[in-house]
């Protein structure tokens, strides 16, 4: 008979398989699918980061799915010519969900926008849902 308690089952089995990426790997794989403007390479980049029915949610934006994501990718990068995604903080992780914050601008000039991503993550590691706010915008 175990002695390992019900508890500690379920701890272990919420665990991270070896095969789970890292907190940075997923942020930094969300954040090239922002920056990649080639669209092939930009939707096998989201259907590597992505759970296949992903969410974005923030003040301005929503979408589901990759062919959502992707085109709400491609119209960001349509209004913002030459921005770029930067992650701004280290990724703070636990019980599968990730935040940290990011901003955007010319690749050599000041940010435009600024904010912070919440993010929930699916059993295989992939981004589930991308909640994100914004703390500074142009106008």
């Amino acid at each position: 008979m175990s002695t390992q308690t019900a508890a500690t089952r379920e701890a272990v089995t919420a665990a991270p398989s070896p095969q789970s990426p890292s907190p940075e790997a997923i942020a930094e794989a969300y954040v090239a699918t922002w920056n990649e403007t080639d669209s092939a390479r930009r939707r096998a980049g989201i259907a590597a980061a992505w759970a296949e029915a992903g969410t974005y949610r923030d003040p301005v934006m929503t979408s589901d799915g990759p062919a959502g994501i992707d085109a709400m990718l491609a119209g960001v990068q349509a209004r913002f010519p030459g921005f770029v995604l930067k992650r701004t903080s280290k990724v703070d992780a636990h019980n599968g969900a990730l935040r940290f914050t990011w901003s955007l601008g010319p690749a050599a000039g000041p940010t435009v926008v600024e904010g912070v991503d919440f993010c929930t993550l699916a059993p295989d590691g992939r981004l589930a849902s991308v909640v994100g706010f914004i703390d500074k915008m142009p106008g």
